[in-house]
């Protein structure tokens, strides 16, 4: 028996790859063949036929031929980094989830954004939804938190995500428009599936188009159980809260954006990532104790409404920070699997008829999209933790089973592996009491569409209500029938008639009669005013021409770095731009090469050395960039720049004297993200 293992180790041995220097790495085929030429194809002569007998050609193009894998139906356009979790406190009382019961305990974290309606190769800041989801690798297994940037959801019921995803995609006669919701089928659903309006109200709001991935909420939607150790349950909805706050783009800057720099949001997490500035998350809970199931006015268990903040309030938990950009875009971000069924013990699922629909689609969609039951075996989907069942075979199998056992129960190897006791980690569902008819129907709890709507509505600042009523009106006008138009203004009448009424004399339909739901409450949550604003890792766009003033501008730019923030030089030359004292400082973009919507506020800080081209370049961005409500600073022959644009101080707009003054002043500026008291003619 003694020998039997000694041969298996060698065994074992044999098969592990020979280590092999950088230095000394030669090309191979994938059998590890060393080739001497990977340019040329073999032939009959310099002048004659490719031959059959080109094993090397034949791999290499047939590798080629296959790279490509279907991509996702929804949420094909991500992008993901690595980082980890860390817990603030305890949470034993209300979970025995493993990663939670340790004070600054960490665990690894994968987690991949994306939108949803576009494929691949569309733009990242389409209005859309955006997804936000977790892997956590415990000790206890993978758990994956698949969350969205907006509390709610569409529909209601699984049995409906088919339909919704038809008619948000490009229409099916001639697939236009790509990656929008703005055309016939998108509002047509929307008209004659009510439920639809809460989400539909976020979709039109700016939430739709953030600022960056650092600076967008994540939530779980769904209802969930906290389970803990004695089997007590809690209701429990998550939330992630960026640090650097909730910040959005403006319709008009996302829509230039799309065509400046399509990869601008995953370009900004990548940057962030690599410069040092990790995004951090705080993760919350919202709680509810299950004898509270129906104590509110809302069905808690409804993935179309929000627990608003001021009934259930949010309790900080812990902290993620991604602090590592993927090594392969592809066996990383494209290959990772998610699925709301992946829970550890202590956390378990409700009854919310959407997330039980999600239970069973996210793991048949990967077994088309990765080949097969064995995508828990690609790196970037394995557990941390040791795995052991008795499954085998498939495509794509990577591990090498051993034996000949391969069910249970079995007496061949002592009935293993077996399962373990709940004692011993093993996830046991939550026994709730279930009883009922075997019907297709819905409580009546789960009716109401409009009143949520109207609390989200009525807790916009005035900008917010301007920018959803516009919205409103870009993506209805582009629907083509007349009847659907008019049937979406009757539909959102219901939320408020002041947005219904300016929509429809937008579009060209009806101003309806009928009176909003009857609801005058409101969230200070919901408004992304509420949230922090902060300078640190925004971008701002430095103009400067040569002859411009060394020691003014140098200690402006110390003081930008001094705030964390991110400058980048503009010239109409690459190279180096000199001053009056010849200082040399590097230009990052000529205006050619970059533009006013990629940054977050521009400073025109001067140059003697300019002319007409140089001038009116400036003038077109400091332009941009006011329409935009940015911070706009100027100093030297910069203020010059300014008033040939007619843009006056003020609102964001700042020539204070002095570099400490103006650099004080100019930050101030910048963490306000926008200005909406200025006036745009």
């Amino acid at each position: 028996m003694g020998d039997e293992r000694k041969n298996e180790n060698k065994k074992q041995e044999q098969l592990e790859p020979f280590k092999v220097d950088d230095a000394k790495k030669h090309l191979t085929t994938n059998q590890g063949l060393k080739v001497t030429n990977d340019e040329l194809s073999l032939t009959a002569g310099e002048r004659g036929p490719t031959l059959m007998e080109d094993f090397h050609f034949r791999e290499k193009m047939t590798h080629f031929d296959h790279e490509r894998i279907p991509e996702r139906v929804v949420h094909a356009r991500g992008f993901a980094a690595h980082g980890h979790f860390e817990t603030y406190e305890s949470m034993k009382d209300i979970t025995k989830a493993g990663f939670l019961q340790k004070a600054g305990q960490k665990t690894p974290v994968f987690v991949r954004f994306s939108t949803v309606v576009g494929f691949r190769g569309s733009a990242d800041t389409v209005r859309d939804v955006r997804g936000f989801a977790t892997k956590f690798y415990t000790e206890e297994g993978n758990y994956d938190l698949v969350a969205n940037n907006m509390p709610v959801f569409f529909i209601q019921d699984g049995i409906k995500f088919p339909d919704v995803i038809h008619a948000l995609k490009p229409e099916p006669n001639n697939e236009i428009p790509q990656a929008s919701s703005a055309h016939d089928t998108f509002w047509d659903f929307v008209a004659n599936n009510q439920e639809s309006a809460h989400q539909v109200m976020w979709l039109m709001s700016d939430r739709a188009i953030p600022r960056s991935f650092r600076m967008m909420q994540g939530f779980g939607i769904h209802t969930f159980r906290f389970v803990n150790d004695q089997g007590k349950t809690h209701f429990v909805k998550f939330h992630w809260i960026p640090k650097l706050g909730v910040h959005s783009l403006v319709w008009d800057e996302a829509q230039k954006i799309a065509g400046k720099n399509p990869d601008f949001n995953r370009q900004d997490l990548y940057d962030a990532i690599e410069n040092g500035d990790f995004p951090e998350y705080e993760l919350g809970v919202q709680v509810i104790e299950e004898k509270d199931e129906f104590a509110f006015d809302f069905d808690i268990l409804d993935p179309t409404k929000i627990w608003p903040e001021e009934d259930v309030p949010i309790q900080v938990i812990g902290k993620m920070t991604l602090n590592k950009n993927v090594d392969n875009f592809f066996a990383e971000t494209e290959q990772v699997a998610f699925h709301p069924g992946h829970v550890v013990p202590g956390i378990d699922f409700t009854n919310d008829p959407l997330l039980q629909g999600r239970l069973f689609s996210y793991t048949d969609t990967q077994l088309i999209r990765l080949g097969g039951p064995n995508f828990h075996e690609i790196p970037i989907n394995r557990p941390v933790c040791p795995f052991f069942n008795n499954q085998r075979d498939g495509y794509h199998r990577q591990t090498i089973n051993k034996g000949k056992v391969a069910y249970h129960n079995n007496s061949l190897i002592a009935n293993t592996p077996m399962p373990a006791t709940e004692q011993q980690g093993g996830f046991a569902h939550y026994q709730e009491k279930v009883e009922g008819r075997v019907i297709r129907s819905r409580s009546e709890s789960f009716n109401d569409h409009f009143t949520q709507p109207k609390l989200f509505w009525n807790s916009m600042t005035p900008p917010e209500q301007q920018h959803i009523k516009d919205a409103f009106s870009f993506e209805v006008g582009k629907v083509k029938d007349r009847n659907v138009r008019q049937q979406v203004v009757d539909m959102f009448a219901n939320i408020e008639h002041e947005l219904a009424a300016y929509i429809a004399e937008k579009v060209g339909v009806t101003v309806p009669n009928k009176h909003a739901v009857d609801n005058q409450k409101s969230s200070q949550a919901l408004s992304q005013t509420h949230f922090a604003f902060s300078p640190a890792t925004r971008k701002v766009g430095v103009i400067l021409a040569n002859g411009f003033s060394d020691q003014e501008i140098v200690e402006i730019l110390d003081q930008l770095t001094a705030s964390n923030i991110q400058y980048e030089i503009i010239s109409d030359h690459q190279g180096k731009v000199t001053g009056e004292n010849g200082t040399d400082l590097m230009v990052n973009h000529t205006f050619t090469t970059t533009n006013a919507v990629l940054y977050d506020a521009i400073y025109a800080g001067g140059g003697k050395e300019t002319n007409q081209a140089f001038d009116r370049s400036t003038t077109e961005y400091l332009e941009e960039a006011f329409r935009h409500y940015k911070a706009l600073g100027a100093t030297q022959e910069g203020k010059e720049w300014l008033k040939a644009s007619n843009i006056q101080v003020g609102a964001g707009v700042i020539e204070e004297k002095g570099a400490k003054q103006f650099a004080a002043r100019f930050i101030e500026a910048v963490a306000a993200h926008r200005h909406w008291d200025r006036v745009i003619n």
